[in-house]
């Protein structure tokens, strides 16, 4: 017997669409495949395995048809599958940042740009930060494929078409050089940095991660892992704490031509490291925005370099 559960997720942003349990009657009539991944659990609770990465995909693809008017959403094998709902609190955290020195106001409309590093292949902050707000985004990623994938999402969504540009980063070991140009000025980046520092590293945590989800999976070595993730998208050399450092010191280099830099930080550990860095390339304003998703917890980390001052006289 079906039970219903509508407990409030307190820990997402207020303004989240989905801080409530997802409807899938709604769900399954915008994407009639998602009907075959959902079963009642022991509770009497609809939901999905959320061990199964096609069953992540394919509620991902009726979460952006349902709420985002997102057609013919997809992503290539093996490529990371984010989680709608972490995703759109970044958005959402980011607008409230913008809405401080815009007279209380979020800015909304395609004069707000956004530089997206390491979009994927599934181009998710662009496609949020333009439904919701209706802001622009460039995307950049170091993985042709990615970029390939995303202009397919893009092409069959015409909307997005003259809001989202894409443009490799062909050299692996720089964020912002070859991207930023001189006449660039952007509202903020935004990224989800790479969180482990080899791939051991990452196939350990989704070694944890899989058995926590799935019990019976426990004993495989090489899981599949549920939101999947590419090799530039899980790791590089010295893990998030070693990307971070990087974007924070070629950030000095841009100083007036963005009026926030944002990355998400997932290891606490990390944090006084990475104040530390800010201050010595002098930050002029640093900021930590706390998240929550579920059990997890991360944090937006944002500095600018301009004054307060220039921050209020920066035309959004």
């Amino acid at each position: 017997m079906k039970a219903t559960d509508n407990s409030e997720k307190n820990s997402l942003h207020p303004r989240n669409l989905h801080r409530f349990r997802y409807d899938f009657e709604l769900l399954i009539s915008n994407c009639p495949e998602l009907k075959n991944h959902v079963a009642i659990n022991v509770h009497g609770i609809e939901t999905i395995d959320f061990s199964d990465p096609k069953a992540v995909k394919t509620l991902n693809k009726a979460l952006l048809q349902t709420y985002y008017d997102i057609q013919g959403w997809d992503i290539p094998a093996n490529y990371l599958c984010p989680p709608i709902p972490g995703r759109t609190d970044y958005i959402h955290y980011l607008a409230d940042l913008l809405a401080e020195t815009n007279n209380g106001i979020i800015p909304q409309g395609n004069s707000v740009l956004g530089l997206d590093i390491g979009t994927g292949a599934n181009c998710i902050y662009p496609i949020l930060g333009n439904a919701i707000y209706d802001w622009s985004f460039v995307g950049t990623d170091i993985d042709a494929k990615a970029i390939e994938n995303c202009s397919k999402i893009i092409e069959a969504n015409p909307k997005l078409i003259d809001a989202i540009s894409l443009q490799q980063q062909t050299e692996a070991r720089f964020i912002f050089k070859n991207i930023i140009t001189p006449e660039d000025r952007f509202t903020f980046t935004i990224c989800n940095p790479p969180f482990h520092a080899s791939a051991e590293d990452a196939n350990q945590s989704t070694v944890r991660k899989v058995s926590n989800l799935n019990p019976k999976e426990k004993k495989k070595t090489n899981p599949v892992l549920n939101f999947g993730g590419h090799n530039a998208e899980l790791w590089c050399d010295g893990g998030e704490i070693g990307f971070v450092t990087q974007m924070i010191y070629e950030s000095a280099k841009y100083p007036m031509q963005c009026l926030w830099f944002t990355t998400l930080v997932s290891k606490r550990e990390n944090l006084s490291s990475i104040y530390k860095t800010l201050n010595k390339v002098n930050a002029a304003s640093i900021k930590t925005i706390d998240m929550a998703q579920g059990q997890k917890t991360s944090r937006i980390i944002a500095w600018t370099f301009l004054t307060e001052a220039q921050q209020k006289s920066w035309k959004i």
